[in-house]
């Protein structure tokens, strides 16, 4: 805890801590801090119990899974007129914590943010595993997932194609792009470490393993070419993506006439209610792990107080969200509408717009204070409630926007059943599951990035 109370008082004429390295870490230093963690023997007692933790939920969502593909859809809460529940509900959740990954890793390496080196590996380990979670729902809320292909562009004898000005199409486009490239974006920044990792270990099996997944890398002046072009490339790729797959999700609902759905605020909200909850989750996994693995000196409280200002932000835009939409429902004078609103707020779901405006708008302003930024225990708490809360907005905007649309005769409520909670609860199960098997086995931190930030200190105390 000294050198952290170093750290925070080495502070920006702002007030922010200046450090993104501790003092006196070198090449060497930062190689064996990181790479020893994938080759030791023995994980800390801890990564078993968040391990089986995980692995038992991963084995309860299997469970509800195979109960679900035996009785069908009707063993969730889903109704007339509520025919979209927990499933979408989870499913655009779980993209949008999806996008903090992307985030990080591209659009700060093109804008020059240093800060990103420590986590971007986190952060797109966590996409690729939230876009994997994500992708479950739609294809079990079909009905008939074992013919999901149906609505893949395919050349079909029939004559029978896809719609394809239906927006449930464009996201198979949208996620699929999405989850290549960042798969892509990932490996490729892993390789120079991969080699490191398989240079240090002992056994001859894990060099033979690390060795393959390495691809050969020596690390001379032509594979750095070509991997920082790649990289690059990639990253360029990769940033229009962050604005595009939201913004396509939204049009699920934005494209609909179902009043609370039918608004063009939809995308750009939508987005930034994704890199709010997605930083978010990297706060709620670095916080633990850093103390966990001792990764005080590489990941220091100015990583950590950068997240939590780009979260006050993105949390900003999505309470100017929530304000625009009760403005026009009221400027717009239809009938509907202002229904809509007055119905989320004081309807038989109001107590859920209440607690999700709380969790949201209200305690998220605690930001604003530094010594919440640079406390752990407050930020992480404060991670936690974003989570839920974007959770619980969506759950609004799904749920409450069905239940009660233009005719009463039609109205009904949603109740989630034991199996919506279970499917929820077995995706964060497999979610942190492989997240615990990534922190095992592969570097957790990009070892050639943070060298860098050793050989240029002047940029990383700027």
């Amino acid at each position: 805890m000294s050198d952290e109370r170093d750290q925070s008082l080495a502070v920006t004429p702002l007030g922010y801590p200046g450090r993104l390295l501790a003092p006196g870490e070198t090449y060497e230093s930062v190689s064996e801090t990181i790479a020893s963690i994938p080759l030791a023997k023995h994980p800390p007692r801890a990564w078993y119990w968040g391990f089986g933790l995980g692995f038992a939920f991963f084995m309860l969502l299997l469970f509800a899974i195979t109960w679900l593909f035996i009785k069908g859809v009707g063993i969730w809460g889903i109704n007339i007129p509520v025919a979209w529940g927990f499933a979408i509900v989870n499913f655009v959740w779980w993209i949008g914590i999806g996008h903090a990954g992307t985030f990080i890793s591209a659009i700060l390496l093109l804008l020059f943010q240093q800060w990103r080196t420590a986590i971007n590996r986190f952060s797109e380990a966590m996409t690729l595993f939230a876009v994997a979670c994500a992708g479950l729902f739609p294809l079990l809320h079909l009905g008939r997932p074992w013919v999901f292909w149906w609505i893949l562009p395919y050349p079909d004898t029939m004559g029978v194609w896809p719609q394809f000005r239906s927006p449930l199409v464009w996201d198979v486009f949208a996620v699929s792009t999405y989850f290549t490239v960042s798969l892509l974006f990932w490996y490729l920044g892993l390789v120079p470490d991969l080699a490191t990792v398989r240079d240090k270990a002992q056994p001859l099996w894990q060099k033979k393993l690390y060795g393959i997944f390495a691809l050969g890398w020596r690390g001379s002046a032509a594979h750095w070419q070509r991997q920082q072009s790649a990289y690059l490339l990639l990253a360029g790729l990769a940033t229009p993506l962050v604005l595009s797959v939201h913004s396509v999700v939204s049009f699920d609902f934005s494209v609909a006439i179902v009043p609370g759905w039918h608004s063009t605020i939809f995308p750009p909200y939508f987005v930034a209610g994704a890199i709010y909850s997605g930083f978010a989750m990297v706060l709620n996994i670095v916080i633990p792990v850093r103390k966990l693995y001792k990764l005080e000196r590489l990941i220091t409280l100015r990583h950590l107080n950068n997240m939590a200002n780009v979260m006050l932000v993105t949390g900003e835009i999505v309470a100017y969200g929530y304000l625009i939409e009760a403005f026009m429902s009221w400027y717009s004078g239809d009938v509907f509408e202002e229904f809509m609103m007055k119905n989320r707020a004081f309807g038989p779901y109001g107590w859920v717009f209440w607690l999700l405006m709380i969790m949201n708008v209200v305690v998220p302003q605690v930001l604003w204070l530094r010594r919440v930024r640079t406390n752990l225990v407050l930020l992480f708490l404060v991670s936690f409630s974003i989570n839920i809360g974007m959770w619980l907005e969506r759950f609004v905007i799904v749920i409450t926007s069905l239940h009660r649309d233009f005719t009463p005769s039609a109205w009904g409520m949603y109740s989630p059943t034991f199996w919506d909670w279970a499917t929820l609860a077995g995706t964060i199960g497999m979610f942190f599951m492989l997240q615990f098997l990534f922190m095992r086995f592969l570097p957790m931190i990009s070892i050639s990035e943070t060298r860098e930030l050793v050989a240029e200190p002047e940029k990383a105390e700027a």
